[in-house]
């Protein structure tokens, strides 16, 4: 698992930092031991709207309860197989290690994913 380069506490139950890379499922493991919420991206590489939201989950990452993280479709087939991805991006948010939300119909705004955080984060 990448770690963020820079971590902080911000003093409200947040965490400053860049989304975290997953490389396998080992990590993935390792990152629903550590987050009880967290938002799942699904990429492939050379996927145009998927570079486009790399600023949005930073965006997400530092402003947002939970941890964001990104998984290369094409490298990890057994969670893409796990959560049926079919196209990218598609974003899963995880509370407690289940889907509670999915948006898989192209770019987002970061304001929609750290409203859907909060949501979630509250319930």
């Amino acid at each position: 698992m990448t770690e963020p380069a820079h971590s902080e506490s911000t003093g409200v139950g947040r965490t400053a930092q860049k989304p975290v890379q997953l490389d396998d499922t080992d990590d993935y493991d390792d990152l629903l031991a550590e987050h009880d919420l967290v938002l799942l991206e699904f990429v492939t590489s050379g996927c145009g709207i998927c570079a486009s939201m790399d600023p949005v989950l930073g965006t997400v990452a530092r402003s947002a309860p939970g941890v964001v993280a990104t998984v290369n479709a094409g490298h990890v087939p057994e969670l893409t197989g796990e959560f049926d991805v079919r196209s990218v991006p598609t974003l899963v948010v995880l509370k407690d290690g289940e889907e509670v939300a999915r948006l898989d119909d192209g770019f987002q705004s970061a304001e929609t994913l750290v409203d859907l955080l909060e949501t979630h984060a509250a319930q």
